[in-house]
């Protein structure tokens, strides 16, 4: 299965040589990308692709373009929701506040030379 992104050409590149690719500048929600139009030689100006991967695959009507859209939209507002089955991350404790040392062990000279001298 893959994802198609609708997007609407807002300009074509036509190829430089035989060899060369057609290509042009689709939009995406207010993005612009360069996109392989090779797959789809009848698309003009104004048309909307489904685009995978950076390939024109379809192209399909403005309707079709906005419905995907508010699809997309509904699959983002989902995954900016918290799953009620999640437990929340511990609070993190900082075992080195107020103190020069971390997690016992000395971290300056002075501390090296203190705990050393304690041990005499």
């Amino acid at each position: 299965m893959c994802l198609g992104i609708p997007g609407k050409v807002l300009e074509i590149i036509e190829p430089q040589h035989n060899d060369g690719m057609r290509m042009g500048k689709v939009e995406f929600g207010g993005i612009s990308k360069d996109i392989c139009l090779a797959y789809l030689p009848d698309v003009v100006v104004g048309d909307y692709v489904l685009v995978h991967v950076g390939f024109a695959i379809s192209q399909i009507d403005e309707e079709e373009a906005a419905e995907i859209f508010s699809y997309i939209e509904q699959i983002g507002e989902l995954s900016d929701m918290s799953d009620p089955f999640d437990d929340p991350a511990p609070p993190q404790r900082d075992d080195t506040a107020g103190d020069d040392t971390a997690g016992g062990k000395p971290t300056s000279e002075s501390s090296v030379e203190e705990s050393t001298e304690q041990q005499s």
